[in-house]
């Protein structure tokens, strides 16, 4: 009896060390995985960074990392482009504007800055970004941000069938910089008829957002439009 309920724990404990496996392979995306793949791929011709929002001149420490983040991937080698994301979303300055004059500091030529400003969530960050980056011509992307963010959007990826990498905050890297960033003047970022995002949208249409909702509806609309521009073009 003591054997059969010790083969059945063992087979329990197996399960569960198998099944989270699986998660973690699906879902985490490892820094140091990540960051030696894009080793043997850089450099990337442009790395997305997903807004935060900034309230006073002041560099918060998430707005700190990312751009630290951003720098630390241009300076080595592995990004040749950078396009910050975000709209005013939930302080009446534009996220990705701000995080331009905040980046400006550091040895990024401003030629080398996109910003994308459109954006609400995080996965129309990465969708809205990784649109411009095509339209700019930029072939290989990345999404640079922190492991969790990254992680979050892996199912999105899938989702809306992007061709990008991800590269994962890898907080030591930003420490070796010793790098302190400066308050901005951030009065070119401000939104005089600011209405934050809570006050647009209900709780249920926001976790929509969160979820791809808006992104969803645009991929059917363009393939709608592509298929009346088809029908068109063959009754003439």
């Amino acid at each position: 009896m003591a054997l059969k309920l010790n083969i059945y724990i063992a087979i329990i404990e197996l399960t569960i060390l198998t099944s989270c496996k699986a998660y973690y392979n699906k879902f985490y995306t490892d820094p140091t995985k990540c960051f030696e793949i894009a080793k043997q791929k850089k450099p990337y011709d442009v790395i997305i960074v997903p807004g935060f929002p900034h309230d006073s001149g002041k560099v918060n420490r998430v707005l700190s990392q990312r751009i630290k983040w951003a720098f630390y991937l241009y300076k080595n080698g592995y990004a040749k482009n950078i396009i910050f994301s975000g709209g005013a979303v939930h302080s009446p300055y534009i996220e990705a504007e701000a995080m331009k004059l905040i980046a400006l500091q550091t040895d990024i030529p401003k030629e080398h800055i996109f910003t994308e400003t459109k954006a609400k969530h995080t996965t129309e960050n990465l969708y809205y970004s990784s649109i411009m980056a095509n339209n700019l011509g930029f072939k290989t992307i990345a999404f640079a941000t922190e492991p969790a963010q990254c992680s979050f959007m892996k199912p999105f990826k899938r989702k809306f069938k992007l061709d990008l990498d991800f590269l994962p905050v890898v907080t030591d890297s930003i420490l070796e910089l010793n790098m302190i960033l400066q308050p901005i003047d951030e009065s070119s970022a401000f939104v005089s008829n600011f209405v934050p995002l809570k006050e647009k949208e209900g709780l249920l249409k926001s976790l929509r957002g969160t979820r791809g909702h808006q992104e969803k509806k645009e991929i059917r609309q363009a393939k709608k439009l592509r298929l009346t521009s088809t029908h068109s073009y063959d009754n003439k």
